[in-house]
Order: C-alpha cells, then structure tokens, then sequence
C-alpha cells in the first residue's frame, strides 16, 4: 500500500468544520484512507493543534491507528530550504510558511502522495509528487 501524507489544511477543515471545504476534505480524506496508508509528520501535526486547547484531544483526532506519525528526513530540510530560497527570490511574501515547504519536502524525498487543498505552491516547486487535490474551488 501507498503511503499519503495529509495535509493540516484537510484535517482542519473537517474538525472546524469549515463552511467550503468540509465535504471535500472529508471525500478525499475517505477516498484516500480505503486505499493508502495516512500519515503526519510533527510539522503538521503543530500546525493542526493550534484548533485544540489539550493535547488530549488533539491525540483523539491524531489517533495514531489512523494517522501513522512519521519522523521528517534531513533531506527534506534541505529541499525545504532551497525551494524557499526559490520562492523569495521569485518575489514570494516573507510571511509564507517555512513550513508548507518542508511538507512538499518530505513528501518528495519520501515518495509520498500529498493529500491537500492546496496545492498551487506544491505544483510549482516540487513538481515530481503525487497530489491529490482539488482541481478547482
């Protein structure tokens, strides 16, 4: 079985219950979990508990029986940094996430699918994953 990393955006919009993209993520993640293992990564993993006071919930929605918890590669930090240093010098905002960078990162170098809404910056700078995403809004 394949492995799909999934991104904080399609876990916060099923425990925010997000108005747009509920059914969407709630689809793709489904879709995704009969085929393929699940996995998060300690970055997404922060990112995701900012929606949660206790960590004792946040471990309910994070059940580590459905979402396998994978270490992040070096190599990923890397990657990471030189596509950052690629989008800076192609006029990209400060205030971008360092983060989302190291997630397309490691799904790169790990050969994971990246389950996400988001994939505009992931297309551009690491062309060579497995997204699954929507094709439009």
């Amino acid at each position: 079985m394949t492995t799909v990393l999934v991104d904080s955006n399609v876990i916060l919009d099923l425990t925010t219950a997000d108005p747009d993209w509920y059914d969407w993520s709630t689809n793709a993640l489904t879709r995704c979990a009969d085929e393929a293992y699940l996995a998060i990564n300690p970055i997404i993993y922060a990112e995701v508990s900012v929606a949660f006071d206790r960590i004792e919930d946040l471990e309910e929605t994070l059940v580590p029986d459905f979402f396998r918890r994978l270490p992040l590669p070096y190599e990923a930090g890397f990657l990471a940094g030189k596509c950052y240093t690629m989008y800076r010098k192609r006029g990209g905002a400060k205030r971008s996430p360092l983060p989302d960078f190291y997630i397309g990162a490691h799904a790169a170098v790990s050969g994971l699918t990246l389950l996400t809404r988001d994939a505009g910056r992931y297309q551009s700078y690491f062309p060579t994953i497995d997204l699954v995403a929507p094709n439009s809004r």
